[in-house]
């Protein structure tokens, strides 16, 4: 039968095959491979010097023609904090913030419509948003569809011509020069009252003495409003009736797709 041998507290052995034999300060580990007193060494470790201790090209990362192993590397730290280096998913910012939507903007925005006597934050007007004007103009569309009108080519036209129109004529008033980026979006938030009178459509027709007189306060509604916040924007002095009657010129083509 087979010694096995012995282990002392100095050093350890290793297996030859058959027996166990002690080592001195370094020790070698091996392993039977094929038959006895065939063995394959898979390193030494010398406990005096640790760092000179010898591996096998088994574990050699550089040695390509053997085996690799991936070797977990430890989470960077943050010397400052001592969290995780990563990023928190805690401090990034909301998706529509990202996606420049604000909904406290889109609100105030609407609400400055809704009621044109409002008071409203000149620093609100300066923030460019898209988001509203086209989803007014898509259900000013899609209204006058479930009346039987596909005007929704007329809308973007309309629309796009009464934006540079209203562009050019609004840095040839002010001072102060106008983006094509808020003529966009104070046009197109102020097309919500036009918008109500779409809806009323749907109901009653327009074509009447009633009609008539909701047209005409649709149309004073959104020319109002839409010129109050072009001179809040540019800090015009009493130039708000120059202003909205351009104003009432755009909303009026809107108004007789709503009503014819």
């Amino acid at each position: 039968m087979a010694n096995f041998g012995s282990r002392n507290d100095e050093s350890q052995g290793y297996y030859t095959g058959d027996t166990w034999s002690g080592g001195g300060a370094q020790s070698d580990f091996s392993y039977p491979f094929a038959g006895p007193h065939q063995t394959q060494q898979f390193g030494s470790f010398d406990y005096n010097n640790p760092q000179a201790s010898q591996t096998s090209s088994f574990y050699n990362p550089s040695n390509t023609s053997a085996p690799q192993y991936f070797v977990p590397q430890a989470t960077p730290m943050d010397a400052n904090t001592g969290e995780s280096g990563f990023d928190n998913f805690e401090d990034e910012p909301p998706l529509l913030e990202e996606l420049g939507i604000n909904p406290y903007h889109i609100m105030e925005k609407t609400l400055a419509v809704l009621n044109p006597l409002r008071t409203t934050d000149a620093l609100i007007l300066q923030d460019t948003d898209i988001v509203g004007p086209v989803v007014f103009c898509v259900m000013f569309g899609f209204i006058l569809l479930f009346s039987g009108k596909v005007h929704f080519g007329y809308i973007y036209g309309i629309g796009v011509m009464g934006c540079i129109a209203m562009y050019f004529l609004l840095n040839m008033m002010s001072v102060s020069a106008v983006s094509l980026g808020v003529t966009v979006t104070v046009l197109g938030y102020c097309l919500l009252p036009m918008v109500g009178l779409a809806g009323f459509n749907l109901l009653f027709s327009l074509q009447g003495l009633v009609g008539t007189v909701l047209t005409v306060i649709a149309v004073l509604w959104c020319s109002l409003s839409a010129s109050k916040l072009f001179v809040t924007a540019l800090g015009l002095q009493k130039q708000q009736p120059l202003v909205a009657y351009p104003c009432a010129l755009v909303y009026g083509v809107f108004a007789l797709l709503a009503v014819f």
